[in-house]
Formats: C-alpha cells, structure tokens, sequence
C-alpha cells in the first residue's frame, strides 16, 4: 500500500487514527450488498431488503465512527498547532504532499502521522489586528496500485493509483449519504412491497449508494470519473425502474443522455488538470498546484468552465436541469435518495473537492460576477419560478431541488465555502424528509401526486405526515432556527455585499438573485402545502395515515431538519455560539493547508437575517392569503379563473413560458434533436434507397448475369464439351481395339513378336 504522508517539515506531529486506512470498506461493503442481493436472494429465499439494510446500517455506523475520529484528529490538530505557536513556531502553509507528493511505502494497518509546520495560527486582518483562525489537518490519503500506465510519468511513477481521500468534506458526505440511504432502505420496504423487480430494485440502491461512496472517498480524479459514471448509470437504472411505462423509460433516458452531455467537460476538464498539474491525477497535488500557482490562471479558467458543463448536467444548473424534474418518474423514494444525498450533489461536491481551481480560475477573491455565481443564481431564481406553475407535487419538489443546488453552487461562486458545503449538509436532510413525506401522501391518494386532483385537506387524515412536512418546508424556506435559516443565510452573508458583512468580493447580482429565491421558495412551498393538507379533500380515494415504516423515516429526518443547523451557528450567537459555534467549518473546511486557498469569512449580520426572513415570511403570507380567499369563494377551486393571466397579455405570456418550462424541452427534442434527426433520416433514407439498394441491386443483378455466363459457356460449353469428347475418344478406342480383338492366337504371336522386334531395334540404336 502507499500512503500519502501529509508533510515531512515538521516539528509537532498528530497521529492519524487508523480507522482512516479501513474506510474503503464502506463503499466495498454496499457493493458486496448489490452482489449478494443479484446472486443469493432468491436462492435462499431471503428478502432482499435485508441484505441492504443491514449493509447500509453497518456503513452508517462505520461512518459515524469514522466522523468521531476525525473529530478528534481536527482537535488534536488545533491544539498542537496552539503549542507551536507559543514554542515560536515559524508560520507558513502546511505542505500537505511532502517533498516528493507524499508517498512512501506503508503498512495499511498502521496509523500515518500527520507532519506540518505551524501554520495560520494567526493572520493579519486588512485593519491590522490579529485575528484567529482555525487549524484544519490535511486530507489522509492511502492509496495502492491500480494499473500500470505503460510507463508515463505521474505520482508515484509509473502505476496510477487507487484510494482512499479522508477530509472534512468526504467524512461529511459518508455520513449524509449512509443516513439517507438507510432511511430509504426502511421506508423503501413498505412503498415499493410488492412490486414486480422488488430484488432488483433493492440490488440497485445498494449499487448506487455504494457509487456515490466511491465518488466521495476518491484520490485521484480519475477515480472521480469512474463514481461519476457508475452513479449516472444507477440512477438511468433506478428512474426507469418501471420501464414498461414509455414516459419512465424516456424519463431514464432524457437524464443518461443529458449528463452524457455535461460529462464531455468533465473528460476535457480533467485532462486538462493532468497535464497543467504536471501529469498527474492526485486530487491533493493538482489543488495544491493551483493554488501556488503552479497552474497559470487562464488554464485553471478553462479547466473551471469545463468542469462546470458537467456541474451543469449533473447537478441540475440551468440550461441542463431539464432531465432533473422528469426523473421523478421513478419510485418516490428513490427521488428522495437522488435529490438529497447521491447524484445531484455530485456535481456540488466536484467544485467543493477541485474548489482551489474554481476559485483562482474564475478569480473569486476580490471579483463581484463569476460564470459560477451567475450559473448558480440563475437556477434559483430560474428553478423556483417553474415551481409555481406545476400541479404535481414531486415536481415542486424537483424544482424546488434545483433551485437550492443553484443556491449552493451561488454560495461557492462567491467564495462562501462552508456555506455552500453546510447548505448541501442541511438540504440533504430537509429536501428528503419532504419527498419522503410527498411519497407518504401519495401512497394515501392510490399514488396520485396531484394535488390539485386528488389532495386537500390531508392534515386532518395524516398528522404526522402534515407536521414533519411543515418542520421541513420551514427548513426550506429558512424559518429560524430551523436547519435551512442557518445555512441560507450564511450564504446571502458571504455575497459581501451586506454592510458589515466583509467576504471575498462584492457579489450584488448573486445577493439579489439570492434574495429573490428566499421569498419564492416561501411562496410556491406554501402553495404546495395548501394545496396539498389544506381546504377540503378532492380525491375519491379514503386516506389514511401511513405505517411506521413511512412515518419513523419522517419524524428522524424532521428532528435533523430542526437541529442540523446549530452545529454551524456564528461564534457571536448568545449561548450557543461560545460553545459550539462555526463547529461544522471547523471540522469540513481546510485552514492553513497549501491544498486550500485563503478565505475571507463574512461575518453574521441580525438585519441582514431578519430582513431575509422577513421577506420569507411576507411571501408566504401573500400566497396564504391568495389561497383563503379563493377557498371562502369556491371550497373545491385550486385557482382563481379570473386571474390576473386572464387580464393581462404580459402576465399570460409568463405563464405560458413558465409552463412549457421556458421551451428548452422543445428546444432539445424538437428543434434541435427534430431537426437533426430530420435530416438524417433524409439523409439515412437517400442513402439507403440510393447506394445501399443501389449495391445490393447491382450485386444481384450481376450475380444472376454471372450465373447465366457461367452456365452456358462454362458448365454447358467446356465442361459437358470435354466430358462428351472424352467419351467420344474413348468409343473410338474401343472400335480400333476390338478390331484387334480378333481371337486368333496365332495372329496375337504375331503382333507381339513384331512389337519385341521393334523394341529390340530401339535399345540397339539407343545403346
């Protein structure tokens, strides 16, 4: 095994725990899982969720522990940077890759020591005044052998690696990802009970959830790569999962082949980095290399913008979310497992992981309008609109899902980092309590999600549905103190552009587009829930509340959705805040190491908060207000007839864009995919009625012209010719020798003694 020591300047060292050599497990242990349920299910008669559950339960706790010990590592990190300080220690950024890129010979089961030079223990502020910061430990990285290049020079010679990458962010993903995936292997057991391919749907949850485990514990980038495509095929797997039904199979086919499209950016991007880095895929060497500068500017720019096309695809970011809302044609919870913790995060967790390229490529420090930030604000804004206009509640909630990845890819764009990182955290949470709550009232409607159709008034039949869906709309829409307040307004902070706040720059047209989402996500939320749990009931169903197995899921993830965001309250907060204050940035985001460039953190704002949700709150209470008048005129109506778009040309025209979802599907599929394939089935028709017909015609035409040759002047001419002389000679023969024999042995002594005479003569001539 090789194991990337993580600095060899040092004069304090932490030792690594060594349960960091072992979390390759993890993502192992689900793949055996997929294995098991495909192989042996069915022959020993054992259901398959069992296999997954207990598989992912074991991977959750193993990630718990893997969390705890990285704790404990950021700690003891902290403190032996402090007793530098004091012993005088020189302060400069922790070589996190050693002299020759860290990698040494290792026994996998021994712990690595951590080795760095006292680093950020104290910067100095614009103003002059000391000002702390915290001391993160560098990534642990173990890797082994993979495939020998045929003698290219990269890390580690000639053979490119494979392995483990262990930093606040992974551990923060192993723990989101396990617990969402657990809870929807529970609740899995009861929605999809029954179902035709119960084995292999079970088989491929495991699947993708043990790819997204590999995506996120990657060293290298091409390892990235392969997480990245086998969570792409997973997913084309899961959403089509009912693919006798045409739009299902669309549906998995509209999202593999538009993140086909996304994943060409990836590849250039990538290669891109190998050859700027100096030929290598190691993760930690190309974030270090490009924020020492090792990388010019203008190559990490277009590395950046083509790394972005694949955020675009995978995440969902505007103009490439289209395949995202469609992919709720797969089992609610397998929504709910795409949507919060695989899948649509992997493009977040891609600029998160490279983030130093995205950050000096696009020049975020000191910048006020990036291709990131303004990609990120777009889908807000964009996503949150389409929300609107849809009847269909998982659609909200895909849209919803869009516009909060633009609100985290915003939140990178402008250099808030933890923020962008704690949001993925918070919204992982919330957003799968609210699908998984979408699939309880479902499976109440005979698995209508209509809600202008077939809900209403579901608050009285179904409570414990009704308040763990509230608890994690008010997440959503950043009601404080719920989990989403804290995390969206630490990103509307770090646009900089709030007095007093500090930052990176000074973002305005993201803080704006920031500003407008935090009112329509209160807005179009509280028309799903009206719509949904309030006035009367539509249906002709007779609903109920759901079983254990859907409920317990909710009221875990409503709790998490209420708690999640105390542990990143500011420092500043009364309480809390001297306690466990920035707890989450002090455990995921990387301080004073040279794989990470240097931040500006912005700083809390109370009339920044409270404008923000004031402004939450205002637009919930407009549409609140719309929805009870309409009701006190028509209890059974889901909207006015004689609205506004009734009125005003301009207002109808939106509305007709909002609901052909600005034309991009037909943009897409009919004039650009129609008019290709028009003229290539033109072209494909010509072609084949032309030179393909053309060829065979010819091909037979000559063939048969070519038998008739071979059969009048070949068969019939030489061959029966030559068999017929032959038989002519031969009759000839016969007749000259029968003439001979004439019987009479005196005339055959004759002959003989003539023919011995004559052969006599010759040997006598010839000697």
């Amino acid at each position: 095994m090789i194991t990337q020591l993580l600095a060899t300047e040092a004069t304090h060292a932490v030792s690594t725990p060594a349960i960091f050599d072992w979390v390759w497990l993890i993502p192992a242990t689900m793949a055996a899982s997929f294995l098991f349920i495909l192989l042996l299910a069915k022959r020993l008669k054992i259901q398959a969720h069992w296999f997954g559950i207990v598989a992912v339960g074991a991977c959750f706790l193993f990630a718990l522990v893997t969390a705890a010990n990285w704790v404990g590592y950021v700690s003891d990190t902290a403190h032996a940077s402090e007793v530098a300080a004091e012993d005088g220690g020189e302060h400069g950024a922790t070589d996190c890759l050693g002299d020759d890129h860290g990698e040494a010979d290792h026994d996998a089961s021994a712990p690595t020591a951590l080795a760095y030079t006292e680093s950020a223990a104290e910067t100095t502020s614009e103003g002059g005044e000391s000002e702390e910061h915290h001391q993160s430990p560098c990534a642990v990285v173990n890797q082994v052998s993979w495939f020998d290049n045929g003698g290219a020079t990269v890390t580690g010679g000639a053979d490119i690696n494979i392995g483990t990458l262990v930093d606040g962010q992974s551990v923060m993903l192993l723990v989101v990802v396990t617990f969402i995936s657990l809870l929807v292997h529970v609740y899995s057991t009861d929605y999809v009970h029954g179902d035709r391919r119960y084995t292999h749907y079970f088989a491929f949850l495991s699947l993708f959830t043990a790819s997204m485990l590999f995506y996120v514990l990657s060293s290298s980038t091409l390892q990235m790569i392969v997480g990245w495509e086998l969570v792409g095929v997973c997913s084309f797997a899961l959403i089509g999962h009912w693919w006798e039904e045409q739009p299902n199979s669309d549906a998995a086919l509209k999202a593999f082949l538009t993140n086909r499209v996304g994943d060409i950016g990836l590849l250039v991007g990538m290669i891109i980095l190998y050859f700027a880095a100096g030929k290598t895929f190691d993760i930690s060497a190309i974030n270090q290399a490009a924020v020492s500068g090792a990388i010019s500017k203008d190559t990490l720019l277009v590395a950046g913008l083509c790394l972005m096309a694949a955020v675009m695809s995978k995440s969902g970011q505007f103009i490439l979310h289209t395949w995202l809302p469609d992919a709720m044609a797969g089992p609610t919870p397998v929504s709910a497992l795409i949507h919060a913790a695989t899948m649509v995060v992997a493009g977040v967790y891609l600029i998160g992981r490279l983030y130093p390229v995205f950050y000096v490529g696009f020049g975020i420090n000191g910048g006020a309008f990036n291709a990131m930030a303004f990609i990120g604000g777009l889908t807000c804004v964009g996503g949150g609109a389409l929300a609107f206009v849809q009847s269909d509640l998982k659609k909200v909630l895909a849209y919803s899902t869009v516009s909060q990845l633009g609100y985290m890819v915003l939140a990178l764009g402008v250099g808030a980092y933890t923020a962008g990182m704690f949001h993925l955290f918070t919204h992982a949470i919330f957003k799968a309590c609210l699908f998984l709550g979408a699939g309880s009232v479902s499976h109440a409607c005979h698995h209508s999600f209509d809600m202008k159709a077939d809900m209403g008034g579901l608050r009285k039949y179904m409570p414990k549905t009704f308040w763990t869906f509230i608890i994690a709309t008010g997440a959503l829409a950043g009601i404080p103190p719920l989990a989403g307040f804290w995390s969206k307004d630490e990103i509307l902070v770090g646009a900089g552009v709030w007095p007093g706040t500090g930052g990176n720059g000074d973002f305005y047209v993201p803080f704006i587009f920031g500003m407008i989402t935090a009112a329509m996500t209160a807005a179009y939320m509280t028309r799903a829930i009206w719509l949904t749990f309030f006035g009367d009931y539509r249906g002709h169903a007779h609903p109920h509340e759901s079983g254990n197995r859907l409920t317990v899921p909710l009221i875990l993830l409503a709790i998490g959705s209420v708690f999640a965001g105390f542990l990143n309250v500011p420092e500043t907060l009364p309480g809390l805040g001297s306690r466990i204050g920035l707890w989450f940035e002090h455990q995921v985001e990387p301080s004073g190491v040279a794989t990470f460039p240097t931040i500006e953190h912005a700083k809390p704002s109370l009339s920044l908060a409270i404008v923000a949700t004031s402004l939450a709150l205002f637009a919930g209470f407009i549409v609140w207000s719309y929805y009870k008048r309409l009701y006190r005129k028509d209890r059974l109506a889901t909207e006015y007839t004689d609205g506004l778009a009734s009125k005003s040309s301009m207002a109808r025209f939106g509305h007709r864009v909002l609901v052909n979802k600005y034309y991009l599907d037909h943009l897409y599929t009919g004039i650009i995919a129609g008019s290709v394939k028009g003229w290539m089935a033109q072209a494909a028709y010509w072609f084949n009625q032309h030179v393909l017909d053309g060829v065979v015609n010819t091909a037979g035409t000559g063939t048969a012209a070519l038998g008739r040759f071979v059969y009048k002047y070949i068969d019939q001419g030489a061959i029966d010719g030559a068999v017929n002389a032959s038989g002519v000679g031969a009759l000839g023969s016969g007749q000259m020798l029968r003439k001979i024999q004439s019987g009479k042995v005196r005339q055959y002594a004759a002959l003989m003694f003539g023919a011995a005479a004559v052969l006599a003569a010759v040997f006598i001539i010839a000697v």
